[in-house]
């Protein structure tokens, strides 16, 4: 690997991406917002997985949940309030994947395996970070990937009943729905994310859709709340669903697209 690849932040992606879902389009700008105006977001939060006060005390409060410490294999998204749950996935020896921004490559994830970290004497607080894991991770293909025990995903807002949404370009249901595809997901893997308690807003105001991923776990700086979901979690990948624009943007997806049209076409 040569280094990093752009700045994923660089420019608003909720403008180039366009709102899908108007209300939840409305309810982000209403969160982002609520963050600004609150004082509670470290950086500016438009358009961007918010950055908050407390993302140490939300990853540690993930850590004191017995899936958190039952699991052995970790997927993480790589933006920023998630680094403190990266540091301590690493930290108690998980093998950590961390999806390249946008999924730009072919191998869209990172590899982060500790014991392999040390002994190259690289500071694991220094590969938590998203640009150091992009250099010093290992890029793999989804057959390469170990099956995953806990994925954490990034939000803008989440409900106490399960739902959530990032920034709007669907890249976390994405992911999801790939690794399902590879089987890498198990029946009892769960999804968790982590987010100030000004993100939570209620079940009325964030709709569910079929493509959506529920979360079985909302984790604020002040405790875990448990969101005994009644969503089905999706099946795999749901093509019908899939944007021309993402098709253009993610390499893997046409693979996965041209691979899907090459077996039709044998059948």
């Amino acid at each position: 690997m040569t280094g990093p690849p752009a700045d994923p932040n660089a420019h608003p992606p909720a403008v180039e991406w366009g709102d899908r879902h108007p209300a939840k389009a409305h309810l982000r700008m209403q969160v982002w917002q609520t963050l600004k105006d609150s004082g509670a977001a470290l950086r500016n939060p438009v358009c961007h997985i918010p950055h908050f006060v407390g993302a140490d005390a939300a990853a540690a409060q993930l850590a004191a949940l017995p899936g958190w410490q039952q699991a052995r294999v970790v997927k993480c998204n790589p933006d920023r309030p998630q680094a403190p749950v990266r540091l301590r996935a690493l930290q108690d020896g998980k093998r950590l994947y961390m999806a390249v921004p946008r999924l730009t490559r072919r191998q869209c994830f990172v590899e982060l395996d500790p014991a392999d970290l040390q002994q190259r004497g690289i500071p694991l607080k220094q590969v938590a970070a998203m640009r150091q894991a992009l250099i010093h991770g290992r890029l793999v293909r989804f057959e390469e990937m170990q099956p995953i025990d806990l994925v954490v995903v990034g939000s803008v807002a989440a409900t106490a009943a399960g739902g959530r949404t990032g920034k709007g370009a669907g890249f976390a249901d994405l992911e999801l729905a790939m690794l399902q595809q590879f089987n890498l997901l198990k029946p009892d893997t769960q999804i968790v994310t982590t987010i100030h308690a000004l993100q939570l807003v209620d079940a009325a105001q964030l709709p569910v859709e079929p493509h959506d991923w529920p979360l079985d776990w909302v984790i604020t700086p002040e405790g875990a709340i448990a969101t005994r979901h009644t969503f089905p979690k999706p099946a795999g990948i749901d093509w019908a669903a899939v944007q021309p624009d993402q098709y253009r943007q993610i390499p893997i997806l046409r693979a996965l697209r041209e691979d899907r049209l090459a077996d039709q076409e044998s059948e």
